[in-house]
């Protein structure tokens, strides 16, 4: 009865899929008239990596027609900031998630073909509810990686960002904004800095200010520190304000915030590490006094 009803629907999402290709919905006139009337957006400062490996090129197709046919919410808004802080595209992952759903899905039947060929047997209801949940699990288990990834990465950024604040509070001393923010994005190395000029090198050839670029890459990264440091710069640029006072506050802030993440993560391993010290001693007292006990427990 599983099986049927699990094939019906493969059918039937197959059968509309196919449909929604076919004959697509045709948009309304506001809707046309509002697209030619959309300004072009500001092109993405953080960079894409490559396509990926096998997995992102077994899943690519599905995933293709899957976007088309307007399942974008699969990868919801926080894991595409998340996919951007890494510099993959939302495609990528969700044709690796479909590989890893397949994957899991085949897994389980295999198992019990190969068991059956053996000479043993499982009830029909253990392959198909082992399928589907391998299968969620294959789908959904990457966006965790994605999630611990991106946090490591928005750490080290902020680290980076610390020591371009000072830099630009020196080189503010010899030129205006504009110059101290290239200088000092030019000094550093590291995927951070390389991010920060990338960004002031697209302001400077899209003729926009480079506190607006940095401000978009702030939003991209979810780096609120690298936002409010755009607007900062905005005051000195636009309105004179004198901000290198403000601007080395805020660079020693961010580093005594990342000595107190430092010091947290220090004592949550720490904690970590005295629990197989304790199972260790537990272990130890049991066999040491396993005899005794024995020998109690026997003489009764």
């Amino acid at each position: 009865m599983i099986a049927a009803l699990l094939e019906g629907a493969g059918a039937g999402g197959g059968l509309w899929l196919v449909v929604r290709g076919l004959f697509p919905p045709r948009p309304s006139l506001a809707a046309a008239l509002a697209q030619l009337r959309r300004l072009p957006q500001p092109t993405a400062v953080l960079g894409e990596d490559d396509p990926g490996g096998f997995a992102a090129r077994l899943g690519r197709p599905a995933a293709g027609a899957l976007t088309r046919a307007g399942a974008g919410w699969l990868v919801p808004t926080a894991l595409r900031r998340d996919l951007a802080v890494l510099g993959r595209q939302p495609e990528r992952h969700l044709a690796e998630k479909i590989a890893l759903g397949l994957v899991g899905l085949l897994f389980a039947p295999v198992v019990a073909a190969l068991l059956a060929l053996g000479g043993g047997g499982l009830p029909v209801a253990v392959p198909v509810w082992g399928a589907l949940v391998l299968m969620v699990a294959g789908f959904f288990v990457p966006d965790l990686g994605v999630h611990a990834e991106a946090t490591r990465r928005r750490r080290d950024f902020r680290h980076a960002l610390s020591s371009f604040l000072d830099l630009v509070v020196i080189a503010l001393a010899g030129g205006g904004v504009e110059t101290a923010l290239a200088d000092a994005a030019g000094v550093g190395e590291g995927w951070a800095f390389a991010a920060l000029r990338r960004a002031l090198d697209q302001a400077r050839l899209a003729r926009e200010t480079p506190w607006a670029a940095l401000g978009r890459l702030g939003t991209e990264l979810g780096v609120t520190e690298l936002s409010e440091l755009a607007a900062s710069v905005a005051l000195a640029g636009t309105e004179g304000a004198k901000v290198r006072a403000s601007l080395a506050a805020k660079a020693t802030s961010l580093r005594t915030h990342a000595l107190a993440e430092a010091e947290t993560a220090d004592q949550a391993a720490t904690e970590r590490m005295s629990l197989p010290v304790v199972l260790l001693f537990a272990g130890f007292l049991f066999f040491l006094g396993f005899p005794a006990v024995e020998r109690v427990l026997h003489g009764l």
